[in-house]
């Protein structure tokens, strides 16, 4: 790695850490704080599910902004936009509001996330192909991935730690003060380099152009329209569990006010997350396709999944969780190395948020269907489901391998299409 792909890498991890870190204040008990509001099970996860709906809905005109407006612009729109809906969240909290308010703001959340979909990881690929990188993806993605986790981790038991010793609603505020520091960061630090964004003096005539050629390079490439397809049912189940860690865990506990606890859930994915950053690049170098090792992913996690359904020691659920988690983090940094090797520069922040915009979507759907079974049946069986639904992945993952792209076996940054 030269001197200037060092300095894109660098500027990339420190907005990963200040992202991360902002973010997973909130993560280790933002289910509690639902539920401490007056939600109930299917409220708040149906709260959660418009939080994705959001993204589904915003994430392919912020990806436009992206490509048509700047990579760097749509950081800072991100930073100012999630700041000003977490404290809106703050407030619902504060005020006992209602469920289509919660709704609302949560949708209004989804848009602060999208603008970082894409956007951020477009910014990086670019820049280190310009500046001449030529090593794999992997590597710094997987990078990437150990600096967020121990973000998250830091962030995630500190939230669950402050809210303990305060209440709910101060990790919301340490939020928003942390994401105020980012945008001073990314505006001091963040430049488009290696893509010049195209504008126009007909915005709706290039927001239309730039979507159709990322619908084109998408849902119009067989192997990465099959890993859209994918995405649905492993992001949603994800999206699903994350959340549902918190109460399982304080109920196998037996203490329902152990915040620090909950904290734990989202630590357990953190420190999954630093591992699987990790054993990313060398699981890489031993197996020769990408496929091979997203298929293993989706398929180990899965059954994990539904082990938990037989599971009633605390202990043993919390291993059973450390393994879901490495395994699913652990495929990550090679789903989107995969997914940039087969994507043009000049849309890629757009069809990277489209891919997100899959993922959302299911979401969208898996989130309150679950979190209703877990209202039925308990949280174990709900888990056990999200095992089952996890697996309908493995065929569109098996579609994508089966199109041969050059991306499956690439062992080095590939050239932008």
């Amino acid at each position: 790695m030269n001197a200037a792909a060092r300095k894109i890498q660098s500027t990339y991890l420190i907005l990963t850490l200040g992202n991360t870190l902002a973010a997973s204040f909130i993560w280790g008990i933002n289910t509690l704080f639902l539920l401490d509001a007056g939600l109930n099970n299917f409220e708040a996860f149906a709260a959660n599910a418009f939080f994705t709906a959001g993204m589904v809905l915003f994430e392919v005109p912020t990806g436009v902004v992206a490509d048509s407006w700047g990579r760097r612009v749509s950081f800072l729109l991100g930073t100012v936009t999630l700041a000003g809906s977490t404290y809106l969240y703050y407030l619902l909290w504060q005020l006992s509001a209602p469920f289509w308010w919660w709704a609302a703001v949560s949708a209004l959340l989804g848009l602060g996330f999208t603008f970082f979909s894409g956007a951020v990881e477009a910014w990086l690929v670019d820049a280190l192909h310009f500046s001449g990188y030529e090593g794999g993806l992997e590597a710094v993605l997987g990078r990437g991935q150990i600096v967020s986790g121990i973000a998250m981790l830091a962030g995630s038991v500190a939230g669950g730690v402050i809210a303990q010793a305060t209440n709910l609603g101060v990790p919301f505020l340490l939020r928003v003060a942390v994401l105020v520091a980012m945008f001073v960061v990314a505006f001091v630090l963040m430049h488009d380099v290696g893509f010049t964004p195209e504008r126009s003096a007909h915005p709706l005539q290039a927001t239309r152009a730039v979507l159709k050629a990322s619908v084109d390079g998408g849902l119009g490439n067989p192997p990465v329209r099959f890993m859209m397809l994918a995405a649905p049912f492993t992001e949603g189940v994800g999206f699903y569990v994350f959340y549902a860690l918190q109460p399982y865990l304080l109920q196998l506990f037996g203490d329902p006010r152990a915040y620090a606890v909950a904290g734990l859930a989202a630590a357990i994915v953190a420190a999954a997350e630093i591992v699987g950053g990790w054993l990313a690049p060398v699981v890489r170098k031993q197996v020769r396709r990408r496929t091979t090792i997203l298929i293993a992913s989706t398929v180990t996690s899965s059954v994990v999944l539904m082990v938990l359904l037989a599971t009633h020691s605390f202990w043993l659920a919390l291993v059973l969780l450390v393994v879901w988690a490495v395994v699913a983090s652990a495929g990550t940094p090679v789903r989107q190395a995969y997914l940039n090797d087969m994507i043009a520069s000049k849309q890629r922040a757009t069809v990277l948020s489209f891919a997100s915009l899959m993922g959302s979507s299911g979401g969208v759907v898996v989130q309150p269907l679950l979190g209703r079974s877990a209202d039925i049946y308990g949280y174990p069986a709900s888990l056990a489901i999200g095992g089952v639904v996890q697996l309908l992945a493995a065929p569109f993952i098996m579609l994508s391998r089966r199109r041969r792209s050059p991306a499956d076996a690439a062992t080095g940054a590939a050239a932008a299409p």
